[in-house]
């Protein structure tokens, strides 16, 4: 692991995005929930995304100027079109008109569609649970193929996340995962460190099980694995139906315009407990049932139960500090891009 400060990390992030084009207004706001991402020890979706945001800025395939536009708005549903906008730049809106509107009318949803890659979902459902707001956020790629749907051998589907938060007593639950077995940034990662996974995630051409994360770039094309592996693949299959259904049916655009462009297409909705059994009874029941797993007799007593958001939250009290960890293969990778755009990289920082 490699250590950085974090206002040197996030100025860095801000140099490379605005030297690639992304006017700094955005890039403020990409490169901070970037930096949060890794601060929460996610780092497969923070910073080291940016060697592949800038490309994309840099041909054209990330918006840089504008805004979204309003499709349809029907005060408590909406439609946006995101123009490929950064996608971090695009939630942040979105998440502060639902929230606005979720505290007027109970709840509020949003479809957008033609946003660039928005990142990470837990970043995102963070902000609203931290206000006291209930969020569940998917996301799909009309573009991407990398999932073979169950029974098939032919990548078609994007990984679709999809995530939930929700605030406690103390830290937010944050509930993120994916319809398929692993992450597209995670087989990245491993195809560029020359390491397989410990199991058989990936599905060869053939349709044969493997730990093999290079099959991606064979021809034919191997996949990743629906949720559930070859024994029960169709749970995972079903869940990324589910998201591609929210995200590309309700936004009226998707895999039927036979899109070719990298994006995320996107459904948000914000739920105001208040408006249910109140702030105060929601907040009781949920603690009191993170409380019951937690005191659950564990397997490993080394290991106890975890709520969703527990290795999230212990990760930003580390990083309180202001230092900020990334894997030595992240900072490999973002010298190459400093290089490239004549940004000098952050100094390191002993690990403590």
């Amino acid at each position: 692991m490699t250590a950085y400060k974090r206002d040197d990390l996030l100025a860095f992030a801000l140099a490379l995005l605005t030297r690639a084009g992304l006017p700094e207004d955005k890039a403020a706001v990409v490169a901070e929930l970037l930096v949060q991402t890794d601060e929460m020890g996610v780092t497969t979706h923070g910073v080291s995304l940016i060697p592949y945001y800038l490309p994309e800025l840099t041909g054209g395939t990330m918006t840089t100027e504008g805004t979204h536009e309003v499709v349809q708005d029907r005060k408590v549903t909406m439609v946006w079109d995101g123009n490929y906008l950064p996608g971090h730049w695009l939630m942040q809106q979105a998440l502060d008109t639902c929230m606005t509107r979720a505290g007027e009318f109970g709840m509020a949803a949003l479809s957008m569609r033609r946003a660039h890659h928005i990142g990470c979902l837990s970043t995102l459902t963070r902000i609203a649970a931290e206000q006291g707001f209930v969020c569940y956020i998917a996301t799909s790629d009309p573009s991407g193929n990398w999932v073979a749907p169950f029974g098939g051998t032919e990548p078609l589907l994007t990984p679709n996340p999809w995530a939930v938060g929700y605030p406690t007593d103390g830290h937010p639950v944050l509930i993120d995962t994916c319809a398929s077995i692993t992450t597209v940034s995670k087989v990245r990662e491993l195809v560029n460190t020359g390491v397989e996974f410990t199991h058989p995630w990936m599905l060869t051409a053939e349709g044969q099980p493997t730990t093999d994360p290079t099959v991606v770039n064979t021809q034919p094309k191997g996949s990743i694995m629906p949720v559930g592996g070859a024994d029960h693949g169709h749970k995972g299959f079903a869940m990324a139906v589910m998201v591609e259904m929210l995200t590309q049916g309700l936004s009226g655009h998707g895999r039927a315009e036979n899109v070719t462009r990298w994006g995320g297409n996107v459904f948000l909705q914000v739920i105001d407990p208040e408006a249910f059994g109140g702030r105060e009874g929601f907040v009781r029941e949920v603690s009191h049932l993170g409380d019951l797993c937690r005191a659950n007799r564990p397997i490993d007593p080394g290991r106890p139960v975890r709520m969703p958001g527990d290795r999230a939250n212990e990760a930003l009290a580390a990083s309180r500090a202001g230092e900020v960890r990334l894997p030595a293969e992240i900072a490999t990778r973002l010298a190459t891009c400093a290089a490239d755009f004549n940004v000098p990289m952050p100094a390191e920082v002993s690990l403590t």
